[in-house]
């Protein structure tokens, strides 16, 4: 026993004398080691790095589910209520809804800011097409992340034949005006949309289609607009909303796209909140409905809230692919809600339907062309 704490009697004389006099950094931290106790080493070796790396890892999550407590909810719409039948005349239709049928019915432009989203264009002009006066696109040879990327339409326009009698189509350069903040690049491209429009021949009391692409309204609604009057100025369009393809209704709807009647001077093409009515059941939202991984993986990287990427392997070709068929999150975020109910409630994946009623007419008719948009197909190329 005596040699033993001789042992630690001198170790401890010798960490003493060495902490005491100049020597090298690794020295230093030995001894200041030594002289912490178990419990000191655990917090500050085990739980402190545990609470960074979690913080790392699911900041964003916290963030979002402690959103209500930061931020309320916007002030609700007015919802208009919509009146549809396909045997019931359109003099019945406008006086259902308090408004009267026109002599002749407006003009339609539809415009829109063209990415990569080849079939859902196909999609909503064939839509469309019976009642749009003139069809504008815009498009740029790079990405609201500015990146480089070839002009998708351009190169696909042999698919788009029937519209092109009906057609404004322009190219803008690319690149980040500001930096490289994706939302300044995006208003950019609107404002030179608007500038497009004015080519296109659009007047006062036109109606203009404002909405993305994957946006699409219904035909019928378009038809009932055009033809009656009474309508608001302005009215935004309240979509039934899928993710990836229509297997996956969320529960959530999509408001931001709007048709307006158009003034000179005054109407400006944007993608946000316009005005407090909402046009019920008009059409049909279909955010990430790609046909094939790459594509996913363009779009994530492309578009403005590509910050949402916080590590490579949301990128992962095999994990988007079990991400489309288990109708998760592809960046593993909590729902964007204003209320902890609703954002309990909305948690883990999209309940699947089995619905494929009331869709594009254009899809149902080419069901093989587009078979990975209906229930049942999630499989996509290169997955």
């Amino acid at each position: 026993m005596a040699d033993v704490y001789s042992t630690y009697k001198k170790r401890d004389d010798i960490c003493d004398d060495v902490c005491g006099q100049e020597v090298s950094r690794m020295s230093r931290i030995r001894c200041m080691i030594q002289s912490l106790d178990f419990r000191t080493i655990i917090i500050l070796f085990v739980i402190i790095p545990t609470v960074f790396m979690s913080i790392y890892c699911h900041g964003q999550k916290v963030t979002y589910f402690l959103r209500p407590i930061w931020q309320s909810p916007p002030k609700p719409f007015i919802p208009i209520p919509h009146y549809y039948n396909e045997n019931v005349s359109m003099s019945t239709l406008c006086k259902l809804h308090g408004w009267t049928v026109r002599e002749y019915p407006r003009r339609v432009f539809d415009a829109v800011l063209f990415n990569n989203e080849i079939d859902m264009l196909t999609i909503r002009w064939q839509e469309l097409y019976p009642y749009i006066t003139q069809f504008v696109l815009l498009e740029s040879n790079s990405t609201f992340t500015s990146i480089p990327k070839p002009h998708f339409f351009a190169i696909n326009q042999h698919r788009f034949e029937f519209v092109k009698p009906r057609l404004t189509y322009a190219t803008i350069p690319g690149g980040s005006r500001k930096g490289i903040n994706p939302f300044y690049e995006e208003a950019y491209q609107r404002v030179a949309l608007d500038r497009l429009l004015r080519i296109a021949g659009i007047e006062d009391d036109d109606l203009l289609i404002m909405s993305d692409v994957d946006e699409i309204p219904s035909a019928h609604t378009i038809n009932l607009l055009r033809s009656c009057d009474g309508p608001p100025q302005i009215m935004h369009l309240h979509l039934k909303n899928f993710l990836y393809s229509f297997e996956f209704n969320v529960e959530h709807k999509s408001w931001r796209a709007s048709v307006h009647r158009y003034e000179k001077g005054k109407t400006r093409y944007a993608h946000y909140r316009q005005t407090d009515y909402l046009f019920a059941d008009s059409g049909w939202h279909c955010s990430f409905c790609f046909r094939k991984i790459s594509d996913f993986v363009f779009k994530m990287k492309a578009y403005s809230h590509s910050d949402r990427i916080r590590f490579a392997h949301h990128l992962d070709p095999k994990r988007i692919q079990k991400v489309i068929c288990n109708g998760d999150d592809l960046y593993d975020m909590l729902p964007e809600e204003f209320t902890f109910k609703e954002i309990i409630g909305n948690m883990g994946p999209i309940p699947h339907s089995y619905s494929a009623v009331n869709l594009p007419s254009h899809l149902l008719n080419n069901v093989e062309e587009f078979k990975y948009l209906l229930p049942g197909n999630c499989v996509r190329e290169g997955g």
